[in-house]
């Protein structure tokens, strides 16, 4: 039997417009219509994606969906990156949604286990980002985006500025497959600094009531790093940076990077490192990098999203940044993520949770908090056919056919705040699937993946490890006074430590009682500010001066 139409989608979406047609001016519409509209364009199974990344929110939509009248529009199937806001739950508890597909959740986690628990969420699948966006284009097309922007002009047309992030990825795949995009911008102006995204890809503008929510998601008050976590930084730079050669790289979020990266000045310095080592990142413009910028190590950035301070200072560094004619950071996520994964050379991350084959996550008991990008980063892409040295160093074979193989490096601490081991026997995410139904347990990155595990103790190389056992022996031998360090043996340390498989302090030519705080290039934030000659402006709750 033939198809008797093939516009059914256009002709629905049209369809939905045209009920709204009375609220609009243009593809303006007034905030206290947005309630009224939603309930409209949005239909009972619908699909709908709502920006809200790791740092910026469509806050003013969010609320707006909880308001809606449960009885017109429910079981909806949200998709979103980041579950951050209460409201991204509440939707859920209020049965207007069901279903979700997401990446991250960790100011939610929680909430999230709990409702799982009571039967309130279902969980389609937890996905890296990457993943996320890729599917929006497969199975998970979107019925309906709810979206954030800086400006639009009357036309439509949508300024993104430095918060570009996933906008532009989550408009395309609901645009070109007939699906309605809704944004709520800061403001309308008569002409926008430069255009981001066309007006022909978008349906409603609406002009929110207060700027969308942007957290300071990856600053880290330098007066906070331990000494511990500089000893730990001084052992990844001298045992991994240096030792492979390594200039392309990802840092994830937290303390251990931080310090890394207020160590290149000075430390680095010292040992005759710059320009031979972390010269291109793809990064979030990380605050506690300035002076490393400042000093001449960085030669380029490319971010994933903008962070909240940094905006004068990125747009004064277009040398480093990648920035539009108006001077703005331009990032985007979707191809930070494809770089992270096959263009830079290491990632450097952290975990709650590693078990003895160094399978690591930070679902821990009570708390499903998902992935976001560090799988992405954190794995050994086989798909990579281009070479570097960092990447060549790690062949461990005279097969003619090897392939090199991207650094994956874990560093923490063995112990968390409040004595929790972070070495475990066996990963909480195990029994969380369980719990929430999960076809696979929630690992963040897998043990074949991780090439390297920095601690206080020393530096694994398991990527030279012989067999499983011997990974095991070397994960134990730098997994201190946790359960699993304690299966390790002097002599089993020491076979480890002549093989060059585990490296200790003095093994790298380091004096644990050389890492002092001294050796940071900035001690506080105001120290970053100076660096910065004024131009990074940070949250107010940074500001102790």
């Amino acid at each position: 039997m033939s198809r008797t139409s093939w516009t059914t989608k256009r002709d629905e979406k049209n369809r939905r417009i045209k009920n709204i047609t009375h609220l609009m001016n243009g593809v303006i519409l007034k905030k206290e219509n947005i309630v009224e509209a939603l309930e409209s364009l949005l239909q009972p199974g619908d699909r709908v994606v709502l920006e809200g990344d790791n740092q910026k929110q469509a806050s003013f939509l969010s609320t707006a969906l909880t308001q809606v009248d449960a009885a017109k529009v429910n079981k909806l199937h949200m998709v979103m990156s980041s579950i951050s806001r209460p409201d991204h739950l509440d939707i859920f508890e209020k049965g207007i949604a069901q279903k979700i597909d997401f990446s991250f959740s960790g100011p939610q986690s929680l909430r999230v286990a709990q409702m799982i628990e009571d039967g309130k969420l279902e969980v389609a699948g937890i996905h890296t980002y990457l993943e996320l966006y890729g599917r929006l284009f497969i199975d998970l097309i979107p019925n309906v985006a709810l979206v954030a922007a800086d400006k639009a002009d009357r036309f439509g047309n949508l300024y993104t500025g430095p918060n570009t992030e996933e906008t532009p990825t989550i408009i395309e795949a609901t645009a070109f497959k007939d699906g309605i995009v809704i944004v709520q911008v800061n403001e309308i102006v008569d002409e926008l600094p430069r255009i981001d995204i066309p007006a022909s890809w978008v349906d409603v503008i609406v002009e929110a009531d207060q700027p969308y929510q942007l957290e300071a998601l990856f600053t880290r008050d330098p007066k906070m790093i331990t000494e511990l976590q500089i000893l730990i930084g001084m052992m990844t730079i001298r045992g991994v940076y240096e030792k492979h050669n390594v200039q392309s790289l990802n840092h994830g979020i937290g303390f251990n990077t931080a310090a890394i990266e207020l160590l290149l000045p000075t430390y680095g310095e010292k040992l005759g490192l710059k320009g031979k080592i972390a010269t291109n990142w793809v990064l979030n413009p990380h605050p506690t990098l300035i002076p490393a910028i400042e000093s001449g190590w960085v030669e380029t950035v490319h971010c994933f999203g903008g962070e909240v301070g940094m905006e004068a200072y990125c747009a004064a560094r277009p040398d480093i940044f990648f920035t539009g004619r108006d001077g703005s950071l331009r990032s985007n996520r979707a191809f930070a993520q494809v770089a992270g994964q096959y263009a830079v050379d290491m990632f450097v991350g952290s975990t709650l949770q590693m078990d003895r084959n160094a399978n690591s996550s930070t679902v821990v008991s009570g708390r499903l908090a998902g992935f976001g990008g560090a799988p992405n980063m954190g794995h050994d892409p086989h798909g990579r056919r281009h070479s570097s040295a960092a990447w060549l160093d790690l062949i461990t074979s005279d097969d003619p056919l090897a392939q090199g193989r991207k650094l994956v490096v874990q560093t923490f601490e063995t112990f968390q705040n409040g004595n929790t081991p972070v070495f475990v026997e066996t990963l909480d995410a195990i029994e969380v699937a369980k719990q929430a139904k999960l076809a696979t347990a929630p690992i963040m990155i897998y043990g074949n993946d991780v090439t390297h595990v920095v601690t206080e103790e020393g530096v694994a190389y398991i990527y030279k490890a012989d067999g499983e056992e011997e990974r095991r022996k070397a994960l134990s031998a730098i997994a201190g006074v946790t359960s699993v360090g304690m299966e390790s043996s002097s002599g089993a340390i020491s076979s480890l430590r002549e093989k060059g498989i585990v490296a200790y302090p003095e093994d790298l030519g380091i004096r644990r009682t050389d890492a002092k705080r001294s050796l940071l290039a900035a001690k506080n934030v105001q120290d970053l500010v100076e660096w910065s000659g004024g131009l990074y402006n940070p949250p107010s709750r940074f500001k102790n001066w």
